[in-house]
């Protein structure tokens, strides 16, 4: 008889749907600083981002929270990235410092720098290829960050740039202080049909993927935890103290190699110390996405950065093979009343409070490394189990488990597509090739990562 395997619903989106079910903390934060008196700087990596940096710097320009300093970080290309930065800075009355590097080094050392050399209380990533759709979206970051100490991080929903985001923004009276034409000749309207058919694809994909992680994985991660295991890079803001001390503690031992995909081990850490890495759900940014041909590659960027991470945190990971001695503490103090007391003794309110630092984490895990675990098991276990399916000709069961996963991720994928569900099941249908295509592919990443770790013990894992 044919069967499905347990993980047709994803163990995380098992884990996101419980907490869903379960409810968030009931503490209602009273936070101990006022965000409204945080100094904010916006850092932009950029390499070979002439076509997109106007429209990045416009939206910062929009925001109703202006930041101190805006830094653009160029990686050492050598097209017109920094020459329109700094015509729209003038142009827009933006306090724009430009940093040109001779050669390309990578984003960790922008990253590392700026929250060791600017004095900000927030440093806030926006990378070259990415605009802020919400005019608000640095002000809500930066006021949930201001919820509580323990929250390092926080981004919005980043969503694929299609060219009527970026025809839209160029609508906007602060991108026509630009170029003062009542219409913008976009470059990326010239790529020509083929490339636009690629980028379509891409975008097709990944709109599936974003909404399927960021309405209903990482909802209800943020529910039950409080907390996603990483923020989305391309346009976060980190509390610049928590960044520079982590990277004062990681450079000595890894240098700039910390894995494929910085902002993954930068949310690793994080979790690592007891902190939180927030997502909003009000909020929005546009990033421009590879051409489907560019897929493989980052998405072995990003698979092989988690599995490296899990190395490297392997407390985290190890979170259920602690929660019996979890669960004896908390009992514990529950039998002598000391948490109780704790509590009443609190005059900051904060939700989902934990001690920080990582001896705890190494004693007693952390809640939100469930959510590693059981990512960890789907990352391997999904992707294996299909290949040995196939290898073993074992046709049925890997026909009802495909069917039967489809079936279950469209679900979802209509539930959660608010105002577009039938256009969101006919994109996930459409994908669905691609999606399998890529998920086999993630088995080569698995047996590289295996090849690093067990047989040429590399450790310089970089991009």
């Amino acid at each position: 008889m044919a069967t499905a395997p347990w993980f047709v619903l994803s163990p995380n989106a098992l884990l996101s749907t419980i907490g869903l079910l379960r409810g968030p903390d009931k503490t209602v934060p009273t936070p101990a600083e006022d965000w409204h008196d945080a100094v904010v700087d916006v850092v932009i990596p950029a390499f070979e981002e002439e076509d997109n940096i106007v429209h990045c710097l416009a939206s910062i320009a929009r925001q109703t929270l202006k930041p101190r300093h805006v830094i653009l970080v160029e990686d050492g290309a050598k097209d017109q990235t920094v020459a329109r930065a700094c015509e729209y800075a003038q142009a827009a009355g933006i306090d724009l410092t430009v940093i040109e590097r001779k050669s390309s080094i990578g984003k960790t050392p922008t990253i590392k720098r700026q929250s060791r050399e600017f004095d900000s209380d927030v440093e806030f990533i926006l990378d070259g290829d990415t605009f802020l759709e919400s005019p608000n979206y640095i002000e809500r970051c930066v006021q949930e960050l201001y919820q509580g100490v323990g929250i390092a991080s926080a981004c919005g929903t980043i969503l694929p740039m299609r060219p009527q985001d970026r025809h839209a923004l160029a609508q906007s009276d602060e991108f026509r202080r630009w170029h003062g034409a009542p219409t913008y000749d976009d470059p990326h309207a010239r790529r020509g049909v083929l490339h636009s058919f690629w980028w379509w694809i891409t975008n097709t994909y990944r709109t599936c993927l974003y909404t399927f992680l960021q309405r209903f994985v990482y909802v209800g991660q943020m529910t039950f935890f409080g907390s996603i295991t990483n923020p989305v890079g391309c346009a976060v803001a980190y509390r610049r103290k928590y960044i520079k001390d982590l990277f004062d503690r990681y450079e000595p031992i890894f240098g700039d190699d910390l894995t494929n995909s910085e902002d993954i081990f930068i949310g690793f850490a994080l979790i690592n110390e007891g902190y939180r890495n927030a997502q909003l759900q009000d909020v929005r940014a546009r990033s421009e996405e590879p051409e489907v041909q560019r897929l493989p590659r980052q998405i072995y960027l990003w698979s092989s950065s988690f599995l490296q991470s899990c190395y490297y945190f392997d407390p985290l990971l190890r979170t259920p093979f602690k929660a019996l001695k979890l669960w004896k503490k908390k009992r514990q103090e529950a039998a002598s009343g000391e948490a109780q007391r704790v509590a009443d003794l609190r005059k900051v309110k904060e939700q989902y409070r934990q001690p920080f630092g990582e001896k705890y984490t190494q004693t007693y895990g952390r809640p939100i490394g469930w959510t590693v675990f059981m990512s960890a098991i789907e990352k391997v276990g999904f992707p294996t189990a299909l290949i040995v399916m196939t290898i073993l000709g074992m046709w049925e069961p890997l026909a009802v488990t495909i069917v039967a996963e489809m079936i279950v991720s469209l679900a979802v994928l209509a539930a959660v597509s608010r105002g577009e569900r039938v256009r969101g099941v006919l994109r996930g249908l459409l994908i669905t090739p691609l999606r399998y295509a890529l998920i086999f592919a993630d088995f080569f990443t698995i047996l590289r990562f295996a090849f690093d770790l067990w047989i040429t013990g590399n450790r310089k894992w970089r991009k």
